[in-house]
């Protein structure tokens, strides 16, 4: 049985990278590589504190997820790396699983194991490639709606069953467990994507490449979501549309490219009513002045101002 080593990014969530770190610990890693992004918070002194056996890559040039993750990969000696976000927690087993899984289908390059809230429920990690249909599903409503609609259920991936190992076209990327060789034979993950969409573009070319993208609910992990991008919010919101439109840019036609553009400003437009509504019936001022922050960046993107500082 090949091994399997973990890299763990990390950015201001110390208190993440420790029940992550425990966990890891727990389950029989061994092998244990952080890439920090240039936190501030102590994470740094926490893991060399508590965690004396990790390796730590620090990078105070915050190079964004995907170069962080290849920086980490690159450090692991094992065939076979479980790359996770820091507000992850490993159940018991998981280690093991998802070795197991890849030894046992040698042209999956990925997997990912069942998301799970910190509630214990479902978090739906299986997705299509986007295309311009299954971005106006995933920016708006109709997403939802056509997810419990029996006849339409199948046109969207997202609310398939989650309950048997496949192959799939791409798994969220809180945890990824990967095949150092493919991963290494296609480049990695391409820095250029910052933050979010970079799973997704490393799936569709290791699918170009002859390679699968494989879903198992043979291994649970907990993912908080969100414990980095929530500090900048509508900032990472922007961040998230300009990667979507980047990916579409890189892997479609002009025509598709404009589409795409389309249903994210359907989506945004949705999402701007939607915040109008709420702040008409709000009386918290704490919550007024988060949904009026939240309508003036809706509107920024509207106008095309999709690429916020992110650094």
């Amino acid at each position: 049985m090949s091994d399997i080593a973990v890299a763990v990014i990390s950015y201001n969530t110390r208190d993440h990278l420790r029940r992550c770190l425990a966990s890891v610990t727990e389950d029989g890693g061994r092998e244990v590589v952080v890439a920090d992004n240039g936190s501030t918070d102590g994470s740094i002194a926490m893991v060399g504190r508590e965690f004396p056996t990790a390796v730590v890559v620090l990078d105070e040039s915050n190079p964004g997820y995907g170069g962080a993750a290849n920086t980490a990969i690159a450090k692991c000696r094992s065939s076979y790396v479980l790359l996770l976000n820091s507000d992850t927690i490993l159940s018991r087993g998981t280690l093991d699983a998802l070795r197991r899984y890849l030894d046992e289908h040698p042209r999956a390059a990925i997997v990912g194991p069942r998301l799970r809230n910190p509630d214990g429920t479902l978090q739906r990690s299986i997705h299509q490639f986007p295309t311009p249909l299954v971005t106006l599903l995933d920016y708006s409503w109709l997403g939802p709606l056509v997810g419990v609609v029996p006849g339409l259920r199948k046109l969207y991936l997202a609310s398939a069953s989650h309950q048997r190992g496949r192959a799939v076209p791409w798994v969220t990327g809180a945890a990824l467990a990967i095949r150092k060789s493919a991963f290494d034979a296609v480049g990695g993950f391409d820095p250029s994507f910052f933050m979010y969409y970079e799973e997704v573009d490393l799936s569709y070319r290791l699918f170009r490449a002859g390679w699968e993208t494989h879903f198992t609910p043979s291994a649970d992990v907990t993912h908080v979501g969100g414990a980095s991008t929530s500090q900048q919010r509508a900032p990472m919101y922007a961040q998230q549309i300009a990667a979507a439109m980047q990916y579409s840019k890189r892997h479609h036609s002009p025509f598709a490219v404009r589409r795409t553009a389309l249903a994210l400003r359907f989506g945004l437009a949705c999402r701007l009513a939607g915040d109008t509504a709420r702040l008409s019936m709000a009386r918290d001022s704490t919550r007024r002045r988060r949904l009026e922050g939240n309508i003036a960046s809706l509107r920024s993107m509207l106008r095309g101002q999709w690429r916020l500082p992110a650094r």
